[in-house]
């Protein structure tokens, strides 16, 4: 089972990362496009994420000031893909139940 405060959120930050690497204000809209979640939600996630090897970060010059940068490691990609699937049974699971389908 996923939780929106945790394994979703994990997998959400991932699959944004995979697709490029990013920084978490960039990263929080588009969450905020989706999901309702504050920055003061977002970096905590980061954090969790850099320490468990999922993502890497790396810091960029802009305007005078660095701006963090986050991209996904192996480990993380892996994980990614594995919620993934976990998340394509889940949804499946679901919708049996929703739609009333007893198969």
């Amino acid at each position: 089972m996923f939780s929106i405060q945790g394994e979703i959120l994990d997998f959400c930050v991932l699959a944004i990362v995979n697709r490029s690497d990013t920084y978490g204000y960039e990263i929080t809209q588009k969450l905020m496009a989706t999901i309702e979640i504050s920055e003061s939600t977002l970096y905590p996630v980061l954090r969790r994420l850099l320490k468990n090897g999922l993502l890497d970060s790396y810091d960029v010059a802009f305007d005078g000031r660095n701006r963090r940068y986050y991209r996904i490691t192996g480990a993380g990609r892996d994980v990614l893909n594995f919620n993934k699937e976990k998340w394509n049974i889940y949804v499946k699971q679901v919708n049996q139940i929703v739609g009333g389908n007893d198969d």
